[in-house]
Order: C-alpha cells, then structure tokens, then sequence
C-alpha cells in the first residue's frame, strides 16, 4: 500500500472511515442507520480493523466519541492489528473532545467538518487558531476538515497552523456532480497533503466507477478516506485497496 504523511507521521494512502459503524449512513442506498447500527457491533468493527491492516491500511479516521474510546481501547488490548487512530472531534467544548483522543492514544487530530465551517462563518478564525495549536502543543499533527469548497482555501489564507486536510468531495447537502468538481479544484490547489472523504457518495457511487477520476485529478501527497458496509456487497476492503494500490502505480 502506497504511504502519505499527515505531518511527521506516515500513513497508507487509504484509511478506514468509520461512518457505517456509527450508522451514519447519509442516505446509503445499502443500508439505513438502523441497520448498519445492529450489524456493526463491536465485534464486527474489530475485525474490520484487522481486515484493513491486513490489506495494508494503517490507519481509521472516527469521531472521538466515548463508545468509540472504550472499542479502540478493548481492541488495542486484544493486539488489534490497525495501530493507528486519526481522532476527529466533533463536540463542544472542543479543547474536551481533543484532550480525550490525546489521552486514548489518536496518533493524529483532525478537527470535523461542521464545526470548521461554522467558525469560519461566523469569522472566528482566532478560534480556529487555537484549537489547531492546541493539537500541536501535543506533538501531533493537526487537520481540519470541511463540507464546503473554498475552506481550506481560506485556512491557508489565513495562515492557520495546519499539517493536513480533510476535504469532502460530494458534498452532503445534495451529492451532485458540481460539488465533486469544485472539492477537486481546491484539492488541486493545496500544497499540503488532502484526504478526500464522501468519494463514493456515501454509497451512491462504485469505487470502480469513481476511483480513476479521482486519482487522476489527486496529487502523490493526497490519499482518500472511505468506509465500508460489507454485508451487502462482496469484500469492499480488497476492491478498495486493490484500486488505490494500482491507481498509484499508474499515476
């Protein structure tokens, strides 16, 4: 599996998302929250994590909730094979939510999407500021993620103390074609090192019929974030990491 780096730490291309586990399906089309919460128990979610680090995935992307702190916790014990955990807070007080996933071992932060654009609405830029140096007073490196297009764009504006990106690509609000192009062309515009997330749609999409864009228009620093839902269609770990291995390659 090809290797990025978020900062100093160096990470498989492709990471585990999490979403599915918390039955946050987005309108899958394969499943409703209700049924990606009753498949995916705590076991399950373990041996995915196993199952993606043995396709060479190093790393998970989860919000920093306390169920979620309990599972990766019991799952490290237990010798768990996927060592790392990229923690996205998604909850005030934030400086709460980042001090948490310091304390239970994230590797790396990233600050979610819905909390970055409504301080960047409201211009609060200083508090921006000091949530991403708080990640870094820890030694860790630090990102911020977005729904939007042009966030990450005025981060860099305003010089936010940022190692890495988490960029949307179908937008949630509609998942057309327009917010895929648009998320791209920022994309395309960022010198430090992007994770695209949402690059199925959530779910709307095949990888086989989406992946080759998408890495045709990502630069060799980029990588991508996708969850997965294997009870309704084959083993989605292996495509994914058989098309980012061989999209890089080809690159």
């Amino acid at each position: 599996m090809p290797k990025i780096r978020l900062g100093h730490m160096e990470v498989s291309r492709l990471f585990i998302g999490s979403n599915p586990f918390f039955g946050f399906s987005h309108g899958n089309p394969q499943a409703s929250d209700s049924e990606m919460r009753a498949f995916y128990t705590k076991e399950r979610i373990m041996s995915v994590l196993d199952e993606a680090a043995e396709h060479g995935i190093t790393a998970v992307w989860t919000p920093c909730h306390e169920h979620w702190i309990r599972l990766w916790n019991e799952y490290q014990e237990k010798g768990g094979r996927l060592k790392n955990w990229i923690g996205q807070p998604d909850q005030l007080p934030m400086e709460k939510e980042i001090k948490a996933a310091v304390k239970n071992g994230a590797k790396a932060i990233c600050i979610q999407g819905v909390q970055i654009d409504g301080q960047v609405e409201q211009g609060k830029f200083d508090v921006l500021r000091g949530w991403l140096e708080l990640i870094k007073s820890f030694g860790l490196p630090a990102g911020m993620a977005t729904h939007g297009a042009k966030t990450h764009l005025i981060a860099e504006e305003k010089g936010l103390p940022t190692d890495f990106y988490h960029q949307t690509l179908y937008r949630p609000d509609n998942y057309v074609r327009e917010g895929l192009e648009e998320s791209l062309a920022t994309i395309e515009k960022l010198g430090k090192p992007v994770v695209a997330y949402k690059v199925l749609g959530a779910g709307r999409i095949l990888p086989r019929n989406t992946f080759p864009y998408v890495f045709s228009r990502l630069k060799r620093k980029d990588g991508v974030c996708v969850g997965v839902f294997p009870n309704k269609r084959g083993n989605q770990i292996a495509e994914n990491a058989a098309l980012v291995r061989k999209l890089s390659q080809t690159a």
